[in-house]
């Protein structure tokens, strides 16, 4: 049994790949990765490491060769490029003869509104033209994206929102990639969605806990889109990701993450992270970097 991750250099691959070392014989891992130099500590270890671009489909036909489970992981760019280049990579492994195929999609994918939505719509459906046997992991959101907003309280700033009494299900990476691996590596979960969310919370919810975790008070200040991104913009962010940090905002507050679910738990087969304890995993984790 074969099995291959893409993506595994990057944040949530490398963290799969490295849970599967755990639990499976590196030589039965495979990565498929863009830049194989990147990759040398899984060489290392024994991993199988091959080139594989979504960009350069021929590319693929050799990485997903011989592999039996394949981990589609989703890429990071604009909805018409990711589209595009998940439909290469499921195209792939249809003529590699691939026989199971797991996805990181997104909360409620089929039926959401989320801007980030359509490209995950469009792939659950390339995947499922295919007739292979697939697992569609819906991940929610993670902690880790919140992370600057975190270090601005950390720096005496306010939480600043524009995503009013949203909620949303947080959980680390980490949970994430566990639920990756052990779909990947396991049995049973042909033709399975698993909705992965942590406790729904509001931003209220969310900025006092990491108050507790502090032991500070957080003071939240509500505020509309276009403030938002103008506080954005001042705090630094990059002018490209402005609209997409107020499509988010945007979409938690209309509910487009509010799916509950103990699926997590089924897949994991233990509790997530306590919220306070995954928030000072992250604090730790930012001060060490600094």
């Amino acid at each position: 049994m074969k099995l291959l991750v893409t993506g595994a250099t990057g944040k949530l691959g490398s963290k799969v790949v490295t849970t599967l070392l755990k639990n499976v014989p590196a030589n039965q891992i495979a990565v498929s990765v863009r830049n194989p130099e990147k990759a040398a500590d899984l060489q290392a270890q024994g991993v199988d490491v091959r080139y594989g671009d979504f960009d350069q489909p021929e590319s693929l036909d050799h990485a997903f060769a011989g592999i039996d489970r394949l981990l589609i992981i989703s890429t990071t760019d604009d909805t018409e490029t990711r589209i595009r280049q998940h439909t290469n990579a499921v195209a792939a492994a249809e003529r590699a003869g691939v026989k199971f195929i797991a996805y990181t999609s997104i909360a409620n994918a089929q039926k959401s509104s989320n801007a980030l939505a359509p490209t995950h719509q469009a792939t659950e459906q390339a995947i499922l033209k295919t007739g292979i046997p697939y697992s569609f992991l819906r991940n929610n959101w993670y902690l880790e994206n919140e992370l600057s907003s975190i270090q601005g309280v950390m720096a005496g700033a306010p939480w600043v929102t524009s995503a009013g009494n949203g909620k949303v299900g947080w959980a680390l990476q980490q949970d994430y990639a566990d639920a990756a691996a052990a779909v990947l590596a396991g049995s049973g979960h042909e033709n399975t969605i698993y909705e992965l969310s942590g406790k729904l919370r509001t931003q209220e919810e969310l900025a006092s806990a990491v108050g507790e975790v502090l032991g500070k008070s957080v003071s939240v200040e509500h505020v509309d889109d276009s403030t938002y991104t103008k506080l954005m913009k001042q705090a630094g962010v990059p002018e490209f990701l402005l609209p997409m940090l107020e499509g988010i905002q945007k979409d938690i507050r209309e509910g487009s993450l509010e799916v509950s679910s103990n699926d997590f738990e089924k897949l994991l087969g233990r509790p997530l992270a306590p919220i306070k304890e995954a928030i000072a995993k992250l604090v730790q984790e930012s001060s060490q970097t600094k």
